[in-house]
């Protein structure tokens, strides 16, 4: 349940929904409400990665345009507790510009025993100590002396006071125990509150690939925190370049007027799978999703650190107190993964877009970041034959 207060003089959501009043544009949504089909696997039924069989996920928004525009966002394995029912986990790092805490023990245990929190980058000490206070507190967790609190980040810090450090405790906690199934709220939201894309305000989008029984049915969902550049291009179209919003536009148009042309900013993708699929094939996995990623036109900056966190939700694969009493369930074959990649490609690519769409312009300390304009970038999609 959506619940409002007010903290050191901010608004504050902890919740799935945010409020019109709090800055969201009507008229904005979703690639697919307006015609746009990526890819050829089908979704699933919220085509959200809450359709992993699980999944959870909760935002904190905070808002105090124009100084703060920042927040939390979690994602949540399993309902249970994560550190006693550990899930295999693999972070594959793109470019390391990041300061992302728990890599190397995922990398080294190939598990994850925490909720996953995305937020802004000087805020990840505070969310991993405020996510280790609230692991230490679960029930059976009394005797723990070690926790690995996965922290990952991308930074707001033209939209937001990122210098303020604003978040506290229970702003994280807010985020994990609100954390819902279902529907998941896309946009300047969460973690995404005060994130830039393309030039173009950007935030928190998701999306999900369910494969044919024939292919074992297993579903892969992706959620993206966008904050990095590039050339856009949606479906194939060259949105970005006819749109005139570019990286290295003025460099090539001496006369283009002055933009957000920055590739750098970072981006954070955590894609989550039911198939039985072991740390080293989720390695693998987390891969492909950047090669959905590189589909919409990102350019791979020095400055931008992309990172993806991949675990699989499958009862039979789980380590730990609760997950070792289960019967051990064999990992896919590497044989039968190509599906799921393509998958995670498919569902990378369509929450990037998701992003851009849902969010709304924003008013920052440095400036307005205005939203992906939707009735030009549809006249562009529909002459270059990406929409109906």
């Amino acid at each position: 349940m959506s619940h409002l207060r007010r903290a050191a003089g901010l608004l504050v959501c902890a919740a799935v929904l945010v409020p019109p009043a709090f800055g969201q544009e009507t008229g904005r949504g979703r690639v697919r409400d307006f015609g746009v089909v990526p890819g050829v696997l089908p979704t699933g039924s919220a085509n959200a990665i809450t359709d992993v069989a699980d999944v959870l996920v909760g935002h904190t928004t905070l808002r105090s345009s124009p100084r703060i525009n920042t927040g939390v966002t979690a994602i949540v394995p399993h309902g249970g507790n994560v550190f006693l029912d550990k899930v295999p986990a693999a972070i594959f790092v793109a470019n390391g510009f990041g300061k992302m805490t728990g890599i190397s023990q995922v990398q080294e245990l190939g598990t994850l025993e925490t909720p996953i929190i995305l937020t802004g980058t000087l805020s990840v000490p505070r969310a991993a100590d405020a996510l280790i206070s609230y692991m230490l507190a679960l029930p059976g967790n009394e005797e723990v002396r070690s926790i690995n609190p996965v922290v990952g980040e991308t930074n707001d810090g033209y939209l937001s006071d990122i210098r303020a450090r604003p978040i506290e405790p229970d702003h994280v906690s807010g985020a994990i125990i609100g954390a819902q199934g279902g529907t998941v709220e896309e946009g300047s939201i969460g973690a995404g509150t005060g994130t830039i894309a393309f030039g173009f305000k950007g935030g928190i989008g998701t999306s999900s690939r369910q494969l044919p029984e024939t292919l074992g049915s297993w579903t892969v969902g992706v959620l993206v925190q966008t904050n990095f550049g590039g050339v856009l291009q949606i479906a194939g179209a060259p949105v970005g370049v006819e749109l005139g919003q570019h990286y290295l536009r003025s460099q090539l148009d001496a006369s283009a007027p002055d933009a957000l042309e920055t590739p750098d900013g970072s981006c954070m993708i955590v894609v989550a799978t039911d198939a039985p699929v072991d740390a080293a094939s989720l390695e693998r996995l987390a891969l492909r999703a950047f090669m959905g990623m590189a589909r919409t036109g990102a350019s791979g900056s020095n400055g931008s650190g992309d990172y993806v966190i991949a675990f699989s939700t499958h009862p039979g694969l789980r380590q730990g107190a609760i997950g070792g009493q289960r019967p051990r369930t064999a990992p896919l074959p590497t044989s039968d993964l190509s599906p799921l990649f393509l998958a995670a490609i498919e569902a990378t690519e369509e929450a990037i877009y998701n992003s851009l769409f849902a969010a709304s312009s924003t008013v920052g300390p440095n400036g307005t970041v205005t939203a992906l304009p939707l009735d030009r970038t549809l006249e562009i999609l529909r002459e270059h034959g990406a929409r109906d």
